[in-house]
């Protein structure tokens, strides 16, 4: 990368910034993300070994762009790391022991906050614990971290049965907003049935951008099976009435 960077290397990779790599380095955390559903699902991980290099490039695009301005090398990143690891797990580099997941997380928080005050970093001023959430992290995450966020302070359902119970009543709210031909109510109650379900997948310990994303490729398989089988008979999926597309529908079911 730094051959990359240097005179008579790459015009593009030298012209690289920070913030022009923010896109990409975005992209490729969810091509990996994506290759992990994948290997989760097959067994293999040569996808996952491809997109986990494209992820660590942009952390060495990163640090080379960092040692040239003065600011941090790719050791740097790697001690930073290191260090946080044994600072955070005392329970294993140290003397504290913790009988439970979620006390390994209350300790972690703790430590984080304490790293802040040692660093002698400005503290953000937050009004809410919530503001500790980036608003711009995609929805279904921020809404879980919120409402993990919310659990730790009691404030949560009990049970899955009363969410079950929750998701009832947005449905019925959806089903009136619609019929009141109220378009901006309609959006918001959607939020709100989006934000339960959400919320029962964390009861459920189900992480729900996994579960979606696995959902997702079930569909496209299902649908290519439908195109697939319509192609047979020399045609194109535009040209398949509903009652067709939904007999293929039910047949991919136990085909794919």
């Amino acid at each position: 990368m730094a051959r990359l960077r240097a005179p008579g290397g790459c015009p593009w990779d030298h012209e690289q910034t920070y913030a022009s790599l923010s896109q990409y380095l975005l992209e490729e955390a969810y091509e990996t993300f994506d290759a992990i559903q994948e290997a989760d699902q097959t067994g293999e991980t040569a996808n996952l070994r491809e997109e986990l290099g494209d992820l660590l490039l942009q952390v060495v695009f990163h640090a080379t762009i960092g040692a040239e301005r003065g600011d941090f090398t790719i050791d740097d990143v790697a001690e930073g790391v290191r260090q946080k690891l044994i600072l955070r797990h005392p329970h294993v580099f140290g003397d504290a022991s913790f009988a439970r997941a979620e006390d390994v997380l209350d300790n972690w928080d703790k430590l984080k906050a304490d790293e802040r005050k040692a660093s002698g970093k400005a503290e953000k001023v937050m009004d809410s614990i919530m503001d500790e959430v980036p608003v711009h992290f995609p929805a279904l995450l921020e809404g879980l971290k919120l409402t993990k966020r919310a659990a730790r302070v009691g404030f949560d359902w009990e049970n899955a049965g009363q969410i079950f119970d929750k998701l009832d009543e947005e449905v019925a709210e959806l089903r009136a907003a619609i019929a009141a031909g109220d378009t901006a109510h309609v959006e918001e109650e959607i939020g709100d049935l989006l934000f339960v379900v959400q919320n029962l997948a964390r009861h459920l310990n189900v992480e729900p951008e996994t579960a979606l994303k696995r959902t997702n490729r079930k569909f496209r398989a299902r649908f290519k099976f439908i195109e697939d089988e319509i192609g047979k008979e020399g045609r194109s999926i535009e040209d398949a009435s509903l009652a067709e597309m939904d007999g293929h529908w039910n047949r991919s079911k136990t085909a794919v």
